[in-house]
């Protein structure tokens, strides 16, 4: 394995029927008359794997550089963990149209019904046209007897929890909630590395292949998390020059930072790989080990490797928003802490 690097990746896009026009613009890429939905920034899914695009890897799968080095670049605990995988999927979406509703099983079920993992994930609206909403949960409580009646009835959607969104808004989906981005919505997501998703209700339209697409009924009535919550929103703190703590979940941590100036940023101790989205104005990441400077333009992300995560993240314009997400590791117990501190004081 060379010397290490944040890598970059080569465009991944995907058309759906639900697409639009936006990625390419807001990438920096050749327009598109396809409705491109997805960007799939960071992927190991067998069926469209990230390809790196700088450094000595280039043109080689981030799969194939992974298992060259896999405590290095996943970290080891993350190696450990998930047996040498990349366990995220990180991706930006334009939803032009309303997505499907549909529920993601937990990983006890993916696991019994296809022999995966489950899927849980989590959404940052990047922007929203106005009046924009999304599905997220119920907003009543229903028996699963009752959900198979709205399916049949076509009337699902009006035990929905409904949600307008504007920019900066939160939504973290554990497996089990029922969930639809609705049309005028640009977000960033994040999720278990995960293929299965169970569509619930689909508005009767056709797919791109001119049938109508598929649902699946009795697996999503086992998916589903009946339960209401109070709020279904993320609250978190938004303050400038700060990594905002946004989500911490089993499956991944998060931190949006919004930077005027060079921003230190030392993950190390979490033994993960770190995802860095550009969400807004372009930035640059420089390696505290090495120096080394890698632009990440706004839409664009790279995967830091574990053993290099202590860098600076730098504005080229003034202001830029980046995203962060990798796996949270640390011994959060009494003598792990202990450990750390004893570990600080001997430096």
């Amino acid at each position: 394995m060379t010397t290490l690097y944040p890598f970059r990746f080569q465009p991944n896009l995907h058309t759906v029927i639900w697409g639009g026009q936006r990625l390419c613009a807001y990438k920096g890429l050749p327009a598109s008359t396809d409705p491109i939905g997805e960007s799939w920034e960071v992927s190991a899914v067998p069926s469209s794997t990230s390809i790196i695009a700088n450094g000595p890897l280039a043109g080689q799968l981030l799969t194939a550089a992974i298992s060259q080095a896999p405590n290095e670049i996943l970290g080891k605990a993350v190696n450990k963990r998930y047996h040498g995988q990349l366990p995220l999927l990180v991706k930006f979406i334009d939803a032009q149209k309303d997505l499907s509703i549909q529920v993601h099983p937990n990983d006890e079920m993916a696991q019994r019904e296809h022999g995966k993992r489950g899927k849980s994930e989590m959404w940052y609206i990047i922007d929203a046209k106005p009046g924009s909403c999304l599905y997220a949960g119920f907003k009543r409580p229903i028996t699963p007897e009752e959900y198979k009646q709205h399916i049949a009835d076509n009337t699902i959607t009006s035990v929905l929890a409904r949600h307008e969104v504007t920019a900066g808004d939160v939504f973290y989906l554990p497996a089990g909630r029922v969930h639809a981005i609705g049309a005028g919505i640009f977000l960033a997501e994040v999720q278990q590395s995960s293929d299965v998703t169970y569509r619930i209700y689909d508005y009767n339209r056709l797919g791109m292949d001119g049938k109508p697409r598929e649902l699946h009924t009795e697996l999503a009535a086992q998916a589903l998390d009946y339960r209401v919550e109070a709020d279904y929103r993320t609250s978190y703190p938004d303050k400038q020059n700060k990594a905002n703590l946004v989500i911490d979940s089993p499956y991944f941590t998060i931190r949006v930072t919004e930077l005027t100036n060079s921003f230190h940023r030392n993950l190390q101790k979490y033994d993960s790989f770190v995802v860095c989205m550009c969400l807004q104005g372009d930035c640059q990441l420089r390696i505290k080990s090495t120096n080394l400077v890698t632009d990440l333009p706004q839409g664009h992300s790279c995967l830091v490797p574990a053993a290099i995560a202590d860098y600076d993240i730098v504005p080229v314009h003034g202001r830029s928003k980046v995203l962060e997400t990798f796996i949270n590791n640390m011994d959060t117990s009494l003598t792990g802490k202990l450990t750390r501190f004893l570990h600080i004081a001997a430096k």
